[in-house]
């Protein structure tokens, strides 16, 4: 008992040593600027070289797990904080191969501010002994020291602000292009000592870093066709520009051999043709891309020639559904709205046009002779197809060539031949009503072509217009709606007041008492012309009391 009573008052006697408080005190010292751990510096990481196959080149945009990647140099006497960058360091001393430590991730044109390459060493092998170059075998064995077969640094200023720094041998680098041959050979020449053996070329001004960057690794390629399949052919055009810009001759005749062989993206296309306008080419090079971009034979006759074989190929074809599709195509290439219409050498002439017109206008007249005669001396080209197919073809093939003239502003003498189809008039009051309609399919083209100002004509070739086709349209509109075939109903009847509107008040007169007598009888059969009867029943009686004001004073 005693001894457990003295246990226990030595206990209560020995006071529990006081715990420090965390916000006052530390146990070990915080890192921070102010505190940098100096007693156990850590070895300087050298740098390694991963064996790679000699189809790759390090660190390309394509190999990422190669060891040879893009490094960035921090200085342990610089503190970067947020949003504050460090320039690279110019400092010789401070250059060496073991202040540079490996960072595997790929260059990128934005977000890098400062970086630097080093190309790979097992691309450089020494000359075999006896050799002119035998020193190089020295400048190899100084590489294992940092220095030595890495005689160049290339120091790239970007046009956005950023930076990137390529260690580099001077052979090959000479050895590709003329451009750097010149500068290294300029640098030693005005540099003398230690000074001579790192040579530093900067670049100012580089508009994509990255793509700078590729067209140097390509020297260092054995196959550089190959690593310009993985690049993609918009990348390629780039490498292609600076290719030339260093006189880098073995990259640009790589560029234009794959560039010839594969297929192009209208952005791409454009790309090349701003290309070839900025710099020129040996001809022998590029006469296979030039071929692919311009016509070897850029007369205007032969392009002419191309349009009107287009042209009545279409007008000629047999099938509804490849005809109507060959229709929009070249109704949209040969439009004067048209992205793809060039200069006056591929423009389709005017008497083309009105030649065509004029063949479908016989082979219609021949229709008509047909489906008017029940004669068996009519013979038919086209047994398998019936006569009412064959008709509603030209119409179509006419109103098609007739988009064509209106839109470039021709179609004033198709108003007049239109007109004048006296055979056609003759032959449509004697054909059935599911024949002839299909000439008034013709007439509702060109009245909605005059009565929305898409067409401009004489008023003698209107009032033709309006003389001939004026009655077979009120008696085939029926028919029209309900065989409407693409035809705006409401649009055709706007339009057939408002061309009646642009005749003389006495020729306005005799029309639509014509369309008032039918459309009292037929009612919906015939076009609603109510607007503009209306319009004319003004105008006719409001200058007449006028006139009579001014004689009875």
């Amino acid at each position: 008992m005693d001894d457990i009573s003295s246990r226990r008052t030595r206990a209560l006697r020995e006071p529990h040593p006081r715990r420090r408080s965390w916000c006052c005190s530390f146990s070990v010292p915080p890192t921070s600027p102010d505190h940098i751990r100096v007693s156990q510096p850590k070895p300087v990481q050298k740098f390694e070289t991963v064996s790679k196959s000699a189809n790759s080149f390090p660190n390309s945009p394509q190999s990422v797990r190669s060891g040879l990647g893009l490094v960035g140099r921090i200085d342990p006497r610089r503190i970067l904080s947020p949003g504050r960058v460090s320039p690279i360091d110019s400092d010789p001393a401070g250059d060496s191969v073991h202040d540079i430590l490996a960072d595997p991730s790929p260059v990128r044109d934005t977000g890098v501010r400062s970086a630097s390459f080093r190309a790979p060493l097992e691309n450089f092998r020494p000359p075999p002994e006896g050799s002119a170059s035998s020193s190089s075998l020295n400048v190899v064995k100084e590489s294992e020291n940092g220095a030595g077969v890495f005689d160049v640094r290339l120091n790239l200023k970007g046009k956005n602000g950023g930076s990137l720094v390529l260690e580099l041998n001077s052979e090959v680098l000479s050895a590709n292009s003329s451009v750097f041959a010149d500068l290294i050979s300029d640098y030693r020449k005005g540099s003398s000592g230690s000074a001579a053996k790192l040579c530093r070329i900067e670049v100012p001004e580089v508009e994509h870093l990255g793509v700078f960057r590729e067209t140097i690794e390509l020297m260092f390629e054995e196959d550089i066709t190959k690593r310009l399949l993985k690049t993609g052919v918009y990348r390629s055009i780039d490498i292609l520009e600076v290719s030339a810009g260093i006189m880098f001759t073995k990259g640009v005749l790589s560029c234009l051999k794959y560039l010839e062989a594969v297929p192009w993206s209208e952005e791409e296309e454009e790309k090349l043709r701003s290309l070839f306008a900025r710099f020129k080419f040996d001809d022998a090079t590029t006469k296979d891309i030039l071929a692919r971009l311009y016509p070897l034979d850029s007369g205007g006759e032969a392009q002419g020639n191309l349009a009107r074989q287009l042209v009545w190929s279409i007008t000629s074809c047999v099938d509804m559904n490849a005809r109507n599709e060959l229709k929009s195509l070249v109704k949209g290439l040969l439009c004067k709205s048209s992205v793809y219409e060039k200069v006056d050498s591929s423009d389709l002439k005017k008497e083309d046009i009105y030649t065509a017109c004029q063949s479908c206008l016989d082979s219609l007249v021949t229709l008509f002779e047909e489906a008017t005669n029940c004669c068996e001396r009519w013979a038919k080209k086209e047994t398998d197809k019936p006569l009412i197919e064959r008709i509603s073809r030209q119409v179509d093939n006419i109103n098609w060539l007739l988009e064509i003239l209106v839109d470039r502003q021709i179609a004033d003498e198709f108003v007049q031949m239109w007109g004048s189809q006296g055979e056609l008039l003759r032959m449509h009051e004697n054909a059935s009503p599911m024949v002839r309609y299909e000439l008034s399919r013709v007439s509702a083209v060109l009245f909605i072509a005059v009565g929305t100002r898409k067409m401009h004509c004489r008023s003698e070739a209107r009032l033709g217009l309006m003389q001939a086709w004026f009655r077979p349209m009120l008696m085939d509109f029926g028919w029209l709606q309900r065989c409407k075939k693409g035809l705006d109903m409401k649009a055709l009847e706007e339009a057939m007041g408002q061309a009646l509107l642009t005749l003389p008040l006495k020729n306005q007169y005799t029309l639509f008492m014509e369309w008032f007598r039918c459309f009292s009888k037929h009612g919906t059969e015939c076009p609603n012309l109510s607007k503009a009867f209306q319009i004319w029943w003004r105008r006719s009686f409001l200058r007449g009391s006028e006139s009579h004001a001014i004689e009875s004073r």
